[in-house]
């Protein structure tokens, strides 16, 4: 489907992260997909552009099938842009509970739930601390690489990008043996998310073992309650470092926030299982909504 032809309808560019920040800042979202850096670092693999009809803004994005799609409106009139949109043919993607539940009611449309969109939300303490007997497998691994390895964890910084970027490549050999459509576009992103971490407000964590970078996570704030981790990467040969990498940016980064969104698992089961052994306190739906 083309895009449709709205004035100023344009791609997404690293200069509009000023706006968008306020943009989003002004909504307090709690989809993952509505940050800056999640925009634009998957703007080419979702093709996303910026549009404005009315006094909403609007992004505009494609599913990895190519299928159109339009991101909630943010700013004034939203219940205006929302309805144009429909009517163009467009469907909106990310719309949350519970718009969702009263747009349900409508005979004209069709309102779906995709259950592998759904964001994982945690409380940010308990992966931070791991209590009870339910995380005690994950303090095992944990236990078992920290005995076997001397290892150092440190806030991402300039000089981690080398060691960085060589345990994302070697990530991306060991995945590319499971079958992902993602899987090129999300080491791109994640490529340029630890090149470009300053200028898009991104924090992480590192974990070395040796001196080697061999586990890394970065994310950002989604809301003031809320920070969403877009990215972690660990060696899956050293058991428990996934698990440590993941401890480690809840316990060192965004100590203010309530929660921890760790996005969507795609509908692959190894990393539905992954993250529901977690522990989640919610799943964020995201409702699909079109015109019949």
């Amino acid at each position: 489907m083309e895009i449709p032809a709205w004035p100023d309808t344009r791609p997404l560019l690293l200069g509009d992260k000023a706006y968008l920040d306020r943009l989003c800042a002004a909504r307090q979202p709690r989809i993952s997909e509505l940050s800056f850096a999640g925009l634009y670092l998957f703007r080419q693999a979702h093709s996303y552009h910026l549009t404005r009809i009315g006094m909403a803004d609007i992004i505009i994005g494609a599913g990895y099938d190519g299928s159109r799609y339009a991101l909630p409106p943010m700013g004034a009139d939203e219940a205006q842009a929302r309805e144009m949109l429909l009517d163009s043919g467009l469907a909106l993607y990310g719309i949350e509970n519970p718009l969702a539940k009263a747009l349900e009611e409508r005979h004209d449309l069709i309102v779906s739930h995709d259950r592998n969109a759904s964001d994982y939300l945690y409380l940010r303490e308990e992966l931070a601390t791991l209590p009870g007997s339910r995380y005690h497998k994950k303090r095992n691994r944990i236990s078992y690489f920290t005995a076997r390895h001397r290892h150092q964890t440190a806030l991402c910084q300039s000089h981690h990008l080398p060691g960085c970027l060589k345990l994302l490549r070697e990530w991306e050999q060991a995945a590319a043996r499971e079958e992902s459509r993602s899987l090129a576009w999300e080491v791109e992103a994640a490529a340029e998310a630890l090149e470009q971490a300053e200028q898009l407000g991104l924090q992480g964590v590192v974990i070395t073992v040796d001196g080697i970078v061999r586990a890394f996570a970065l994310g950002e704030r989604l809301n003031r309650e809320t920070a969403v981790c877009h990215f972690e990467k660990a060696d899956p040969f050293l058991e428990g470092i996934a698990q440590l990498v993941n401890r480690e940016f809840a316990r060192l980064l965004f100590s203010d926030c309530i929660y921890i969104n760790r996005e969507q698992d795609l509908g692959e089961p190894g990393l539905r299982n992954a993250k529901l052994s977690y522990h989640p306190v919610e799943l964020v739906e995201k409702y699909r909504i079109r015109k019949k």
